[in-house]
């Protein structure tokens, strides 16, 4: 019975060991938790509902015409601009074909005139056409190119040129236009197919509507400019309206220019280089794990160039990628304080675009260049 007696007391007291625990844990969780509540507040901040832009051919009187993407039964899908985040810079295009997003590119051609078509994964095309309001499909094309840019145009039966525009569900307008990294008539291929240009929504250029176009199709020849280069200054702007000189370093410490190149008549999405013994360097966004991404000119065989700004004492300050927004990557100077300073390209005429890493695709590395893995493109885009 002893024995008894004592399993039984024991067991009791377990219990209430058990049961004060229980209390104990539950009023740990209905008291406010420092950690966790930054951890929800933070994710608050980066959730992002999709924007839907619509896309539209706008006609000289200003009345605008649906454009559609039609596969080989003619059936019709949407077209829309994606905003993903809280920047409406540089937005992808995607046709919207039985709930799956599909990338919208122009696509390599002989002609002067080049098409335009969602690809799925299967290599399907479902060419891009505007409707008028009596159901006539008008065709959407690539219609010149200008530097690292092409003008897409829709095109009626008599052959003149409607803009193509990106309307956000609040009234702004968005330039819709073809994008080249590459400098080649080829930029890539897509499940097999060639890909002249990516499509994307940029804010509006002030001169790109008044660019002069050719009056018909034909053959396409080999792009050249006779464009007299225009050089952009690099700058690191302090609180103060300081501006710093953007430079790029080799491992010896020499000095080296780094540039925004304008080579034809657009200046909306300009190339940055590193001038450095007499060659013109890429210089990109580098995938890393750094807390800050790195920036830095790529030479032969992958040598890097260091990126950064100096101060009026020839300090030297950081320049990297500090934050992503959807295809925007914020490039910023780090000064002694880590505070950010803003990075622009002025124009001799005064002009100014943001420097920005830009994201083509939705991937963490976008290529390799000279065996290093770039995270963005660095471009000057206008504002």
């Amino acid at each position: 019975m002893r024995n008894s007696n004592q399993s039984f007391i024991r067991t009791i007291c377990y219990n209430f060991f058990i049961l004060g625990s229980l209390f104990l844990f539950t009023a740990c969780n209905d008291s406010p938790s420092k950690d966790k509540t930054s951890k929800t507040e933070i994710e608050e901040v980066e959730k992002f509902n999709d924007i839907f832009w619509n896309v539209k051919a706008i006609q000289p009187d200003g009345k605008s015409l649906d454009i559609k993407a039609f596969d080989e039964e003619g059936k019709s899908f949407e077209i829309k601009a994606i905003q993903n985040s809280d920047q409406d810079l540089f937005l992808d295009i995607k046709a919207i074909v039985n709930g799956e997003r599909l990338p919208v590119k122009m696509l390599q051609s002989e002609n002067q005139f080049v098409p335009v078509a969602a690809i799925n994964k299967e290599g399907a095309k479902y060419y891009i056409k505007a409707i008028t309001k009596e159901g006539q499909k008008l065709d959407v094309k690539g219609v010149a190119r200008f530097g690292n840019i092409v003008i897409m145009k829709a095109i009626n039966k008599k052959g003149e040129f409607y803009g193509v525009k990106a309307i956000s569900p609040s009234g702004q307008l968005n330039d819709i236009k073809g994008i080249k990294i590459n400098l080649r008539d080829r930029e890539m291929s897509l499940q097999g197919i060639g890909i002249h240009a990516h499509i994307k929504a940029m804010h509006p250029a002030a001169n790109e509507d008044d660019f002069k176009l050719p009056a018909k199709n034909q053959k396409k020849k080999s792009y050249k400019s006779d464009f007299e280069r225009i050089i952009w200054n690099i700058k690191a702007i302090t609180a103060d309206g300081k501006n710093l000189d953007v430079k790029a370093f080799d491992e010896e410490g020499n000095m080296f220019d780094v540039k925004a190149t304008q080579d034809s008549k657009q200046h909306s999405f300009l190339n940055i280089k590193a001038f450095a013994d007499g060659y013109e360097l890429p210089v990109k966004v580098l995938e890393s794990t750094d807390e800050y991404a790195r920036i830095n000119a790529i030479g032969k065989n992958g040598v890097l160039y260091e990126i950064k700004a100096l101060t009026e004492d020839n300090v030297k300050l950081d320049v990297r990628g500090v934050s992503r927004s959807g295809n925007i990557i914020n490039v910023k100077a780090i000064n002694e304080n880590g505070e950010f300073l803003a990075v622009k390209a002025f124009a001799p005429d005064g002009k100014l675009n943001q420097v920005k890493g830009i994201k083509i695709f939705d991937r963490k590395v976008e290529m390799r260049t000279q065996g290093q893995p770039v995270y963005a493109h660095l471009k000057a885009i206008n504002q």
